[in-house]
């Protein structure tokens, strides 16, 4: 190798606070993606007492680097360090991130771009970025953008996210428990409220958390408020809710439902209406019109033993109607033509200020969870395509705990919610329909779904699985910061793809507290050491249980 340099060469003047003018190793292999440079130990000792802390770091993992190909400068992530046979040299394996412009006399870069148009050759030389390089590399320019954090190690380096880049092309969040997942979901959506406060958001909160984060600029939904008529469904939320046999007794109640729920539908002044009416048509109708059908197609039966499939389908219906738990969505309150007001109201159409819609479905009975969030999903889906040719209202569709509703063969069924949002995953951008995802367990995700995500926002994983199924969904260029994962701080987080212009590692911002989500952990060495008013606290609760919340 070339002789580097000696450790003298580096100074600390104020001229190389913008650039250090001095190499500190050489290109050694070329390949598409990634290429082997050799650092020199010395080089690197030599500024690791630099007062910019981006040079201090350069040639550790994760680290930006640049070369000199032309009039250009090329920018490169490490991924990997090992020593030589020699001990001499450290070999350093590089991918490309892209490519900007030479500030006149500065050696900084300037108008960075992502890709790389001209490869260097071997014998080029390494030079550590600075922070003036990282500025240029992270000028949001005019691009729409939100600000999260500062890029680390930096102080004053300001991490942002492409706002249409990243909703364009799907995003997913993903961080172990204790992480600050929840206060950095809502950091994020705050941000994008603050930038667009006439947006369309639209959250689905399994555990109650957001709503006290957003009081002051969303509107919160739960099953007092809800009011999201049962007609809604389709054909197979319907069978999710209404059909309890399984096998070849399953199809047979399937063909009695979808007779009965037609007629039903058809009878309505809207079903007259409609020439060509279908079983899955939004179509208002009457519980007891459906139950009148159902009895009268039995009364046309020769024999009384063919009648179990319409005593399941009647008992099941009566048994919902008459459940107070159901009343938010089988109620018979619900039977008018609301379907303009609830989409007015959930997918804030105007938002009026408010741009996001939490939707609490925690107090939802835990049998038709699934099918709640399949109707809201289906219908952001479906309201985008039936609206093409109007003027675009894009919408966020924000899935907390999405491994609950989007499972793996191996951990849950095909669940008409699972296949909604794996079909908003994989064509929802051609019809403006972002999707957002939220898991503490991306390896329990349906297979592909974290690959359509255009934008990876990881926090700490502590599961080899999970971080293994994040390193298959990442880009090439990320590879160098999948071993930086396992041990992230709190609040800090790796961010690779189309939101960001190269994978970079954030701190997040602190978020005030009216503004942060209910999720704190109990403090047991507190709590634990509080006695008095325990009969109190039982027999509210009690109540409570025994009234399902009202």
């Amino acid at each position: 190798m070339t002789e580097m340099p000696g450790a003298d060469a580096f100074v600390t003047s104020a001229d190389s606070l913008a650039a250090v003018r001095d190499p500190i190793g050489m290109v050694m292999e070329i390949a598409g993606s990634s290429s082997q440079v050799m650092l020199d130990p010395d080089c690197l000792t030599a500024i690791g007492g630099h007062p910019d802390p981006i040079v201090a770091a350069a040639g550790s993992v994760g680290s930006p680097i640049k070369m000199r190909v032309g009039g250009i400068w090329l920018v490169a992530s490490v991924r990997s360090l090992k020593l030589t046979d020699g001990g001499d040299r450290i070999a350093a394996v590089v991918d490309f991130l892209g490519e900007g412009d030479e500030h006149p006399g500065t050696g900084v870069l300037s108008r960075f771009r992502r890709g790389v148009t001209r490869y260097p050759t071997p014998g080029c030389y390494v030079y550590p970025a600075a922070t003036a390089d990282l500025k240029q590399i992270y000028a949001t320019e005019d691009r729409a953008h939100i600000e999260i954090g500062t890029v680390y190690p930096t102080r004053d380096v300001r991490a942002a996210l492409y706002v249409d880049a990243m909703l364009g092309k799907h995003f997913a969040l993903l961080g172990s428990t204790g992480t600050g997942k929840s206060t950095t979901a809502a950091l994020i959506l705050h941000r994008i409220c603050d930038l667009a406060p006439q947006g369309h958001i639209l959250m689905i909160d399994p555990h109650g958390e957001y709503a006290a984060a957003f009081r002051s600029n969303g509107a919160i939904f739960d099953v007092s408020n809800l009011q999201m008529p049962y007609w809604l469904m389709n054909f197979a939320e319907h069978c999710e809710v209404f059909l309890t046999s399984t096998g070849s007794s399953r199809q047979m109640d399937a063909d009695i439902l979808a007779k009965c729920l037609l007629l039903a539908r058809a009878k309505s002044r809207l079903g007259q209406e409609i020439a060509k009416l279908t079983v899955d048509a939004p179509i208002p109708y009457l519980l007891s019109d459906l139950l009148n059908f159902i009895q009268a197609e039995m009364g046309k039966l020769d024999r009384a033993g063919d009648t179990a499939p319409y005593m399941r389908l009647k008992t099941k219906i009566e048994e919902i109607k008459s459940d107070p738990r159901y009343g938010f969505m089988f109620s018979g309150l619900l039977v008018a033509d609301t379907m303009a007001a609830f989409i007015e109201r959930i997918f804030r159409l105007p938002g009026g200020g408010k741009p996001i819609s939490i939707i609490d479905v925690s107090g939802v009975p835990s049998e038709i969870t699934s099918v709640v969030v399949a109707v809201l999903s289906r219908m952001v889906f479906d309201f985008a395509i039936w609206s093409r040719n109007e003027p675009q209202r894009p919408i966020l569709l924000v899935c907390e705990e999405a491994h609950r509703y989007i499972p793996n063969d191996r951990n849950g069924d095909a669940s008409s919610v699972g296949k909604i949002l794996s079909r908003i995953a994989k064509e929802g951008r051609k019809y403006g329909v972002s999707l957002g995802l939220i898991t503490q367990r991306p390896s329990d995700l349906a297979e592909g779904v974290l690959s359509q995500c255009g934008t990876i926002i990881s926090m700490r994983l502590n599961n080899d699985r999970d971080q293994a199924f994040v390193r298959a969904a990442m880009p090439e260029g990320a590879r160098g910061f999948l071993d930086s994962i396992p041990a992230l701080r709190n609040r800090e987080c790796i961010i690779c793809g189309e939101g960001v212009a190269i994978p970079i590692r954030v701190a997040f911002d602190g978020l005030e507290e009216a503004k942060r989500p209910a999720s704190e952990d109990p403090l047991f060495s507190e709590s634990w050491t509080e006695v008095g008013g325990e009969d109190e606290i039982i027999a509210r609760t009690i109540r409570r249980w025994r009234a399902q919340g009202r």
